[in-house]
């Protein structure tokens, strides 16, 4: 294991990160119009629909750990972004709702399975004595991707460029990104002991059962926001391709606080990291949901970033260490599984609170929704996981 942070392998996994999600982040704040313009479709239908892309990733993920843990790493990644890469051309030739449901549904498969992979794959090229710097430098990639793919997008979009354009750009992105990754070199590893039977551990990090329903209500918040976003500024602000903005803002704020949070990290403060991202989280969502004018929706997205940016590194963190290391696939996917639960209860939700209730409501439960995850946190969670920590 090499003791520099930025070694070959590591940048090699940065930049298939950022590719990977780049091409994710692309169709985020457009597939709501999409399916709006394209096939006249309800809120609540676009929410169900997408939602699938987070169902079906969350059914993965606690398969991808323990097949992440079981066989050789680096095949599992290509063969998972491969599948990750093809389903974008799915885009392109599906013509109608149902075939678009379905080419979503199975996105969601290889995402969920990809991303557990990539990000294990990370975590063993980075030296362990500065993991807190390397899962938050790694998270920087997610947040460029977030803060170019969204603002292409919806600029494209402004600007009348086809769908199928806009889906082809995907397709090419990820097709590079498959191609950064192959040229990692991973390291050896512990593989999982022998065991008679299969177990439940081989799926979920049963030591962080109390984190994950913590992070829940977090990412309930994030599905919602980021799915209505676009629609509500169209809507109710007669802002035209302002998502684009909101997450150019969104990823700013994220990649400032990262590479702050990361050393505070380092130095061993992951909770208090928590605390703080997780109270300037709690004001944003407030601003976006009572502030309905340009300059709070714009606003917010910098404050929400900021508290993205100080929460999920740490959030990682902990479940990272409360796992051994021969379990890392497993904590990963059990905290990725996690934030699917609540961001696909967000996007499922979310349509049917806007649709009966308006956005006013919708927004206000994300705020409430955080509030719930901070006092979890202050209450039990953090306690838990001073008690139950393995380094």
């Amino acid at each position: 294991m090499e003791t520099k942070l930025w070694n070959k392998n590591f940048i090699l996994a940065c930049i298939g990160n950022f590719l990977m999600f780049f091409s994710f982040y692309l169709l985020v704040p457009i597939l709501p119009i999409y399916l709006d313009e394209t096939f006249d479709a309800s809120k609540s239908a676009i929410g169900a629909i997408l939602s699938l892309y987070a169902l079906t990733a969350l059914m993965i993920r606690p398969f991808s750990g323990y097949i992440v843990d079981s066989f050789p790493r680096k095949t599992v990644l290509m063969v998972c972004y491969f599948a990750f890469f093809i389903f974008f051309a799915g885009y392109i030739a599906a013509g109608t709702l149902l075939l678009f449901t379905i080419v979503r549904s199975l996105h969601g498969f290889s995402f969920g399975s990809v991303s557990v992979a990539s990000t294990t794959i990370a975590i063993d090229v980075m030296p362990a004595e500065k993991r807190g710097s390397g899962i938050a430098y790694y998270g920087v990639a997610n947040n460029l991707a977030m803060c170019i793919g969204p603002m292409l997008t919806m600029y494209m979009h402004q600007y009348h460029i086809a769908y199928n354009i806009i889906f082809l750009l995907a397709l090419i992105a990820c097709g590079l990104g498959f191609a950064t990754i192959c040229l990692i070199k991973a390291p050896q590893r512990e593989t999982l002991p022998d065991r008679k039977a299969l177990s439940l551990d081989r799926f979920w990090l049963k030591s962080a059962w109390r984190e994950s329903f913590n992070l829940i209500f977090i990412s309930f918040s994030y599905g919602l926001l980021t799915t209505f976003l676009a629609i509500y500024g169209k809507e109710e602000l007669g802002i035209e391709g302002g998502s684009g903005t909101f997450f150019l803002l969104f990823a700013i704020g994220i990649i400032i606080s990262r590479l702050f949070a990361s050393h505070w990290i380092n130095r061993g403060y992951i909770t208090g990291n928590i605390t703080v991202g997780t109270s300037i989280l709690l004001v944003g969502y407030l601003i976006f949901t009572f502030i309905t004018s340009p300059a709070g929706y714009y606003s917010s997205a910098v404050i929400i970033g900021l508290g993205q940016g100080m929460f999920l590194p740490a959030c990682q963190t902990i479940f990272i260490n409360l796992a051994p290391n021969s379990q890392r696939g497993t904590a990963n996917s059990t905290y990725l599984t996690s934030w699917d639960i609540g961001a696909g209860l967000g996007i499922t939700l979310g349509g049917v609170i806007v649709d009966h209730f308006g956005y006013t409501a919708a927004f206000g439960s994300a705020a409430i929704s955080v509030t719930i995850g901070l006092l979890l946190f202050q209450l039990i969670t953090a306690r838990h996981f001073h008690r139950a920590r393995l380094r």
